[in-house]
C-alpha cells in the first residue's frame, strides 16, 4: 500500500513483534521510519538494516517513551536525521502481569498508565507544535480487544488501555480542526515472540472462539496502521478498528 505522500513516521516500542510489523508496513507504504526502542537496540538495528537492505528508510532510536525530557531527546533526535515527525504510531509496551483482585495494587494500575497514557501524552505533546503549524499529522494509538472482552485476573492492563481508548476520542476531538488526526488500533490476541508462555492448544482454543476461525498475523495490523497513516485515511478519526477476525463486534 504506497502512501501518496512519503513523511517521517515514529513508532514506539517498534523493536520486534507488532511494533516492528507496523515499522514494516510504515516503510513499505514509503515512509521514513524512526524505530524507537527502550533496550533492545540489537533487534532495532537488524530490523533497520533489513528495511534499508530493500531500499526503504529506517533508522533507530532509544528512548524511554515515558520519560518526557528522554521523548524531547528523540524527537529531535529523529527530525535531525529524518525531517518532521508527521505520523506517530503510540505501541510502547512492557510487563503485563495477570492478578487477581486480591494481589492487585494502585502501583500495578499505574505501571500500565505509564505506557499506554502518560507516553501517548508526552509523545503527542512533542510532536504536536510542528503538526499544527504544518496542518497535518496522523495519531495512531495501539490498543487491545480486552477492553471489549473485559478479562479477568486482568483489571490493571484492561483499565489502562480503557482509558487509552478515552484519551484517543478526546484528542480527536481536539485535534481535528488542525488537521491532526488520531485513532486506536485494537488487536486480538496476535502471538508473538512475547507470548512465549502461550501453548498450542491455549492458541486453538482463542482461534475457535473468532469468526474467522484464526488467529491474526503481525503483518495484517502493520497493514490497518498505515491505512491510518496514509492520506487515503484523512476522513477517518476518533475511531478504534478491531483487528481481531470479528472477536469482538463492537
Amino acid at each position: 500500500m504506497k502512501a501518496f505522500a512519503a513523511r517521517t513516521a515514529l513508532v514506539t516500542g517498534a523493536s520486534r513483534g507488532l511494533g516492528a510489523a507496523m515499522a514494516v508496513a510504515l516503510a513499505e507504504a514509503g515512509h521514513r521510519v524512526a524505530v524507537n526502542y527502550f533496550a533492545s537496540g540489537a533487534r532495532a538495528e537488524a530490523l533497520c538494516e533489513d528495511l534499508r537492505e530493500r531500499g526503504l528508510v529506517a533508522e533507530a532510536f532509544q528512548a524511554d517513551v515515558r520519560n518526557a525530557a528522554e521523548v524531547a531527546r528523540l524527537v529531535g533526535e529523529v527530525e535531525a536525521a529524518l525531517g518532521p515527525v508527521e505520523v506517530v504510531v503510540l505501541n510502547a509496551t512492557g510487563h503485563q502481569p495477570m492478578l487477581s483482585i486480591e494481589e492487585q495494587t494502585w502501583e500495578a494500575y499505574l505501571q500500565q498508565m505509564e505506557f499506554f497514557v502518560k507516553s501517548p501524552l508526552v509523545v503527542v505533546q512533542a510532536v504536536l507544535e510542528g503538526m499544527r503549524e504544518r496542518g497535518f499529522g496522523r495519531v495512531i494509538q495501539i490498543g487491545s480487544e480486552v477492553v471489549e472482552l473485559g478479562n479477568a485476573r486482568f483489571a490493571n492492563y484492561v483499565a489502562a488501555k480503557a482509558a487509552q481508548l478515552g484519551q484517543t476520542r478526546s484528542w480527536a476531538r481536539e485535534l481535528g480542526a488542525s488537521g491532526i488526526t488520531v485513532n486506536l488500533v485494537a488487536p486480538g490476541w496476535i502471538p508473538t515472540e512475547r507470548a512465549f508462555a502461550a501453548t498450542e492448544e491455549d492458541k486453538r482454543a482463542y482461534a475457535q472462539g473468532v469468526p474467522l476461525g484464526r488467529m491474526g498475523l503481525p503483518e495484517e495490523v502493520g497493514r490497518v496502521v498505515a491505512f491510518l497513516a496514509s492520506d487515503h485515511a484523512g476522513f477517518v478519526t476518533g475511531q478504534k478498528i478491531a483487528v481481531n477476525g470479528g472477536n469482538t463486534l463492537g
